[in-house]
């Protein structure tokens, strides 16, 4: 796998070259430069007083720029090695901001099986706006060529993609993208910048959920966004300011917080990630697994060109709905819940939650099935999960 300390460029020089584990802690707001505080203050401000009309100052309003919610963003594009982050006010909210860099008559080239609030957005909010996306299985270079059209000007990748953990070659496709003049945008949700840095692969936009693995702790809904060059932070941010889709402060600080031990809880979400994984896979009653870890998951060789690891979510099959329903009822330690990425170990039925906006069809065609279910594995101990999931897989075969 590549180098973990492979770094990108920020505005602090000092920090650009220090070891990820360092910059988590060290971002460049770390100490307040006015006093000293070890925390970023949180500005609790709508507006700001302008001393001299005839030198602005920084700050006016907040919708438009906020200290707090500043220091967040130039700590993402820190950490994703970009020129500028945007913060929102949820995922979706940053995803939405940033398919408005398209226009009226413009076409999209997507992950087949994206997020399921990403496939809404496409499907039933931009066509109103005459913005047309196809579906392709990105696992596939041919595909994802035979897509393009003469009005194509964006491609949108997730890898692993949600929940099936297909892997799409990163810098393959942003580099048929680029030669084409496409804009690239990548979900890099579940990776988070510790184990995946796209814009290191040519990507030019970096999404996350925040509310996931950034933040942690299932107590913040927020967005980020990093753009690769000036040019598209510029266009970013004026979206962002007209749009007015912004995180609030105390928010911001909230998702600070969180971030600064990532790798920490990543490196130990992983390890029992992975022990998880292949108990499942040696279970005599699951029809599937799905993580990249496995020795054979499809394409494991390149997620491990461009990633560096395999991330804490597992998906596997038990074969039916309803077995799965039964599951749900008798597990005892996960939350039972929307969402990933938290300390708490949380279990997710994508057929009825996070894919629950895609055509039931369309589910079974990308592979998530009535029997599918996604397991966040948390910061529990391993032990204590399995021996969990294996009396609730007990109890859901009587």
């Amino acid at each position: 796998m590549a180098d973990k300390t492979t770094q990108g460029t920020h505005p602090n020089d000092h920090h650009k070259d220090r070891a990820f584990a360092t910059k988590l802690i060290h971002f460049g707001s770390e100490i307040d430069r006015s006093t000293g505080a070890s925390s970023v203050p949180i500005y609790q401000a709508s507006t700001f007083h302008q001393f001299s009309l005839d030198e602005p100052q920084e700050y006016d309003y907040s919708r438009s720029g906020n200290p707090t919610r500043q220091a967040l963003e130039d700590y993402i594009a820190l950490l994703e090695g970009g020129k500028r982050g945007f913060a929102f006010a949820s995922g979706m909210a940053a995803i939405s901001g940033a398919f408005m860099l398209l226009s009226a008559g413009d076409h999209v080239i997507c992950t087949e099986d994206v997020y399921g609030g990403t496939y809404r957005l496409l499907t039933s909010i931009l066509p109103r706006m005459n913005i047309e996306t196809t579906f392709v299985d990105m696992t596939d270079i041919d595909r994802v060529k035979a897509a393009l059209k003469p009005n194509t000007k964006a491609v949108f990748l997730e890898t692993p993609s949600n929940p099936t953990l297909k892997i799409t070659d990163i810098a393959e496709v942003a580099g048929w993208a680029k030669e084409h003049g496409l804009l690239t945008m990548l979900d890099n949700t579940f990776m988070t910048p510790y184990h995946q840095r796209p814009i290191e692969h040519g990507i030019d936009i970096v999404l996350h959920s925040a509310t996931k693995f950034l933040g942690g702790h299932s107590d913040v809904t927020a967005g980020l966004a990093v753009a690769a060059n000036d040019s598209l932070g510029r266009r970013l941010k004026q979206i962002q300011n007209g749009l007015g889709t912004i995180l609030g402060v105390q928010d911001s600080w909230l998702l600070m917080r969180g971030m600064k031990t990532l790798k920490a809880r990543m490196e130990a979400h992983e390890q029992s990630a992975r022990q998880l994984a292949a108990w499942l896979e040696a279970h005599p009653s699951i029809a599937a697994v799905y993580y990249p870890g496995l020795p054979n998951h499809p394409r494991r060789d390149i997620h491990e060109k461009q990633s560096l690891g395999y991330g804490a979510v597992v998906s596997f099959d038990t074969g039916s709905g309803e077995r799965t329903k039964r599951l749900l009822s008798k597990v005892r330690i996960p939350l039972v819940a929307v969402s990933l990425g938290a300390v708490e170990s949380i279990l997710s039925y994508p057929a009825m939650m996070s894919h629950a906006a895609m055509p039931r069809e369309v589910r079974l065609e990308r592979g998530i099935t009535d029997g599918l279910v996604r397991y966040s594995v948390g910061l529990e101990d391993i032990a204590d999960i399995i021996e969990d999931l294996e009396q609730a897989l007990a109890d859901s075969d009587r």
